[in-house]
Formats: structure tokens, sequence, C-alpha cells
């Protein structure tokens, strides 16, 4: 494993759960409320609360594979830190933008790093980084799709 490699594990998993539960908020809130305050906190808990709970499990999964106990802290902390991160990126996005500029540049910041990651993976990995990024990306937009369906059904169903 190259020590880009290394590096890049620390915090790929960590920016891709952040990128697509903080779009599939955005995106699913932003059908029903017009509330950025009602966006915004919920990014907020999932930057704190969800973002705990991966790291949690993160952790116990390495424990149960005999891992160092100093890579297993090394790797909750760069998952935390990651995560943390990069929801905050979407918070002030939402916070500074009107709504649905503020869910047009998220997709399309999101979208753009899962793209990023997916290269320099692919480029580590040696295979053509076309396939995993199209792979990647099409997950993601399956996941803004069902979030906005979501959010429209609720609406609906509350008549938001």
């Amino acid at each position: 494993m190259s020590h880009f490699t290394r590096h890049l594990t620390k915090f790929s998993f960590g920016a891709t759960s952040a990128i697509v539960t903080s779009l599939a908020f955005i995106v699913g809130l932003s059908r029903n409320t017009d509330s950025r305050l009602i966006i915004i906190g919920s990014l907020l808990v999932i930057a704190i609360a969800d973002n705990i709970s991966d790291s949690l499990g993160i952790h116990i999964y390495q424990e149960s594979e005999l891992k160092k106990p100093r890579a297993i802290r090394a790797s909750t902390f760069y998952n935390f830190l990651t995560r943390f991160l990069a929801t905050m990126v979407f918070v002030l996005l939402v916070a500074f933008l009107p709504t649905m500029y503020a869910v047009t540049v998220s997709i399309a910041y999101g979208v753009s790093l899962v793209v990023i990651l997916s290269y320099l993976i692919s480029k580590e990995q040696k295979v053509s980084p076309w396939a995993a990024i199209l792979q990647h990306v099409a997950i993601v937009v399956l996941v803004i799709i069902a979030s906005s369906f979501v959010g429209e059904w609720i609406a609906g169903i509350f008549r938001i």
C-alpha cells in the first residue's frame, strides 16, 4: 500500500458517507420546506450524532479485526473529523445561499468530490477511472432521486 493510499483511506469513507447523507437530507428536506433552519439543524445532527454512530461502528469493527489500538484510534478520529468537516461545508452552503441555489451547489459540490475520490482511488488501484466514477456517481444520483421523491411524498401527506 503506497503512502498516498494510506492517507486516502483515512478520509475516503468519512467523506463519502458525509456527502451522500448530507445530499439526501438537503434534497429531501428542500422538497417540503423552505426553512433553511430545519435543513441546517438536520445537517448539524448528522455532523454529530450520525457521525459518532459511524465512527463507533468503525471503531468496534476494527477492534473485532484485532487491529492495533493506535490504528483504531486514528481511523476513528479521521473518520469523525472528515465527516464533520465535509458536513459543515454543506451547512455553510445552506446557511449562505438561497435554498434552491444551495441545493444545486451542494449537488455539484458533492458529486464533484465523489468524482475526485473515485478518480484518485481508481488510479491507485490501476483500474479504469471512468467505470468507478460512473458507478459511484450513479449511486449518489439514485440517493438524490430517492430523497427527492421521499421529500415530495412527505410534503403531500402532510400538505406542507
